[in-house]
């Protein structure tokens, strides 16, 4: 307890004022629960959004999941996930950077960050452990901290995850927990779409962007971004631009010439405003 106050730790018990309700959902709530930051309001059915995915993520799904991950927080949805490295970095990341709130599940102590390298990341969070304090990463840890992302979360989205996987696992919980499962489609043959068709075939919502997201639960849309002094051709390309797309893609949506719509992706890089992932166009 000392220890825990010196380092700003807060101590939730189960049953006990400040405990997220959200919990209630599981048979095997956690007696007391570390929480390093401030807590955002997680009622039985949170407002709040559970991104996971493989660590080994493609870069398609790295930026998908960040736009969607900051459409999320700019809706004003917490997102939820388990820092690990991959889609749940992407996730936390893009989160914060909107401006939004981001909660870190970890397979380890909250004073133990797990990998080193989002120890950074981790300061912008709040983070949430059944484990006591000095307690480092184990591999039997990692499934059991899936089913709290799961419970504080309204839905679990499922970006990338092979067959046999801690995404799988956490997507499982949720259906357990009586939450909804989206997914995101991949490309046929690769392992890591695997896990999301399979989802996807067993009734999970197939899901390109927030939107289907926020529609799913009747949560609003994602607001706009501030108006841009853009010339018409480029206004329309980044319009166009409300999911991850190839070229052919933006030129079909924007209904301009190809070298037009080129022209003004070259436009709006140099400007910071979009990024090409993969031969994929997305919003920055």
């Amino acid at each position: 307890l000392t220890e825990a106050a010196r380092l700003g730790v807060t101590l939730l018990g189960r049953g006990l004022d400040g405990y997220p309700p959200a919990l209630d959902a599981l048979e095997d709530a956690p007696a007391v629960l570390w929480v390093l930051g401030d807590l955002p309001d997680l009622p039985v059915v949170p407002r709040a959004i559970g991104i996971v995915g493989t660590r080994a993520a493609s870069p398609h799904a790295v930026s998908l999941t960040r736009t969607v991950a900051a459409d999320l927080a700019r809706a004003g949805v917490v997102v939820v996930s388990g820092l690990a490295r991959g889609v749940d970095t992407a996730a936390h990341g893009a989160a914060v950077e909107a401006g939004g709130v981001s909660v870190g599940v970890l397979g380890s102590a909250v004073n133990v960050i797990y990998p080193r390298e989002n120890e950074r990341l981790a300061e912008r969070l709040t983070l949430i452990s059944e484990y006591p304090l000095g307690t480092g990463p184990a591999q039997h840890h990692f499934p059991t901290r899936n089913r709290l992302i799961a419970a504080l979360s309204a839905g679990t989205l499922v970006v990338e995850g092979e067959r046999k996987s801690g995404s799988l696992i956490t997507a499982t919980h949720a259906l357990e927990c009586g939450r909804t499962v989206f997914a995101v489609p991949g490309r046929a043959g690769d392992p890591r779409a695997a896990g999301p068709h399979a989802l996807i075939r067993d009734g999970a919502v197939l899901t390109e962007s927030a939107a289907d997201i926020l529609t799913e639960f009747g949560w609003g849309s994602v607001p706009q971004q501030p108006a841009l002094n853009l010339p018409p051709e480029q206004a329309q390309v980044l319009a166009a631009i409300n999911a991850p797309a190839t070229l052919d893609d933006l030129q079909a949506r924007a209904r301009l010439p190809l070298t037009d719509v080129q022209t003004a992706l070259v436009m709006l890089q140099l400007a910071g405003l979009v990024e090409e992932v993969g031969g994929r166009w997305s919003r920055r």
